[in-house]
């Protein structure tokens, strides 16, 4: 089996996040939100760090004024003062932890929320391109990544820090030739530190990246496990999941394996140090360079010395860890959101619902046209259906009146009004979209039906499940309209769920009606429930029509007939089957369905 880890190093060598020090400056950015708080904490920290400076110095002056001069008077001073010294350092250690657990939360709140206000503003096509199970890794994941490491990796850098320079300081008072033979490893660490973090770095990044892949993979697969099984794909779906696992499992244990070297090397560096300051403080000691005291207090500060380097180490790993999340998450926030409303956009009321597309062109990799040049008319209350193959641009259009993305050339008209010039807001406020595949939320049924108006009354939420022919099933169910429905509506059937999407649009009141073939896949009598909810609410409304079954637009005012992203034929169902053209075609040969 050849050796994984130099792959995975190879593979990643590009993955060094080159944004390492900008991202722990917005971290601390992040931090300062709350710095009433934080610079107590602080306080704190200096404060715990000269209590454990002081506690080797008061053992030195006990053994040297005490015990070797075998002295008893005030001995009892001294013990109470290391006493009441140990005391506050263990209570300030308890404080600066418990309030920096405290700031650690509410910075990770503050970011959760940022984060996913941010992805509430991103553009339809960000969602489009992007596996929904990264997306959740990124909040999740990523996100209690970075809370565990500032719950005590930031106290401990500044700790470690404080207590290493005040113990540098102490030791050159009581020696400065034994100062300079224990700072002999700082370089033997400085080293063995920067070959493992180079490597540590581009590893953690990259067990948060297969992370997120993983979750994808897992969210899809759970999805979609309908599909799996119809198609016997269990084992394919299993075989992928074994690739990514196996991707995410040796990058962890490389990751894990290199920052393993950290305690080790500083221990051994420690042992060394501290078996040198032995042997020579002793030879001084005997020789009354120094005193007992002074080398027992020094030995003391040799070991804590090396203890916050070592903390400092370890800690600094951890952080690398928290900053390859951090950097997942910052890139989110760093997109830009959905295009802005124009300056002088205006509030989209009271609209009669014509709308005019004017020599539109649109194409969403800027490698072709999705759709080129289409222009059509659609007057207040009439029914435009839009077919095609697939591929031929019906939902593009859709996409494009609604503002999900906006065209490249030409312009869309409401009312005469160039809809860029209205705020998105009130342009989709004025539409309601019944889809073939219907989402429900995790919630009530009466929740869901006042998801189009939230400020709708009970009696006005009955009212529109009446109108979708809804009522029935529904108060046949045993909580009736409190009956809590699981995630995308499972427990009821997909006419069901259908009808609740009805009453859900009937319920906003739109004057466009976007419909996209609501009764495919749904039983003979359900499709009369859904026709007839469908008729209610097409009424006196502009509606378009995603139409996959040709023979359930014959009533259409206008069929508007696409092929390779252009308009080819126009016209009512009768007209254009008397041109016996792409229609007639299509209308023939495909047994009405397309």
């Amino acid at each position: 089996m050849r050796p994984m880890h130099r792959n995975i190093t190879n593979e990643t060598s590009q993955q060094l996040p080159s944004n390492r020090w900008k991202t722990i400056k917005r971290l601390l950015e992040e931090l300062h939100e709350n710095k009433g708080i934080l610079y107590i904490v602080l306080l704190i920290v200096l404060i715990n760090a000269a209590l454990g400076i002081a506690g080797p110095f008061l053992i030195g002056v006990a053994i040297d004024q005490f015990i070797y001069e075998e002295r008893t008077t005030k001995f009892i001073y001294i013990v109470i003062g290391l006493l009441i010294v140990y005391f506050l350092y263990s209570l300030t250690s308890f404080l600066q932890n418990y309030w920096m657990i405290g700031i650690a939360q509410n910075t990770v709140f503050s970011m959760r929320t940022k984060l996913f206000t941010h992805l509430q503003g991103l553009p339809i096509s960000f969602f489009d391109k992007r596996q929904h199970g990264e997306l959740m890794s990124r909040i999740t994941n990523d996100m209690d990544n970075v809370s565990s490491t500032l719950n005590s990796a930031v106290i401990q850098l500044f700790l470690s820090t404080l207590t290493l320079v005040g113990t540098i300081a102490m030791m050159l008072i009581l020696s400065p030739v034994l100062t300079v033979i224990t700072l002999i490893i700082v370089p033997l660490m400085f080293y063995g530190m920067k070959w493992i973090t180079n490597r540590t770095s581009r590893l953690f990044k990259e067990q948060q990246k297969y992370l997120g892949e993983l979750n994808g993979h897992i969210e899809e697969s759970v999805s979609g496990q309908k599909i799996i099984k119809v198609f016997s794909q269990e084992e394919v779906i299993i075989d992928d999941f074994l690739v990514k696992s196996e991707k995410l499992k040796q990058a962890g244990y490389w990751a894990q394996t290199y920052s393993g070297f950290i305690p080790k090397l500083m221990n051994m560096l420690n042992n060394l140090s501290f078996a040198l300051i032995a042997f020579i403080g002793g030879i001084f000691a005997l020789n009354g360079y120094i005193t007992v005291g002074v080398m027992i207090t020094f030995t003391e500060y040799a070991r804590q010395f090396t203890r916050p380097l070592n903390d400092l180490a370890n800690q600094f790993n951890t952080l690398l860890s928290a900053v390859a999340g951090a950097e997942r998450v910052f890139d989110l926030l760093d997109l830009e959101q959905e295009e802005s409303d124009e300056k002088y956009a205006k509030q989209l009321l009271n609209i009669n619902g014509a709308v005019e597309f004017s020599h539109v062109s649109f194409s969403y990799e800027k490698a072709g046209n999705t759709i080129n040049d289409v222009s059509f008319q659609v007057n207040h209350g009439e029914v435009l259906a839009i077919v095609g193959p697939t591929g031929a641009g019906k939902t593009t259009i859709i996409n494009l009146l609604s503002r999900f993305y906006d065209c490249d050339q030409g312009v869309i008209r409401i009312d005469g009004t160039d809809i860029k010039k209205m705020t998105r807001s009130s342009l989709r406020s004025n539409m309601a979209f019944v889809l073939q595949d219907v989402f429900l939320f995790e919630g009530t049924i009466r929740e869901n039906i006042r998801y189009g108006r939230l400020n709708a009354t009970d009696e006005e939420v009955i009212i529109a499940a009446k109108r979708a022919n809804a009522h029935r099933f529904i108060t046949r169910l045993p909580d009736g309209y409190d009956t809590v429905l699981q995630q995308d509506g499972s427990g009821i059937s997909q006419g069901q769920k259908q009808l609740l999407s009805i009453a859900r649009a009937i319920l906003r009141d739109p004057q466009i009606l976007i419909l996209d073939e609501a009764t495919s896949n749904i039983d003979t009598v359900t499709e009369v429930h859904i026709q007839e909810a469908l008729q209610q609410l097409m009424k006196g409304r502009t509606t378009f029509v995603i139409a996959h079954r040709l023979n359930t637009i014959q009533h259409a005012d206008k069929i508007l007939v696409l092929n390779k992203g252009t308009i080819v034929e126009m016209g009512t169902h009768e007209q254009l089957l008397q041109r016996n053209g792409f229609y007639c075609q299509l209308y023939k040969n495909k047994h009405s369905v397309i």
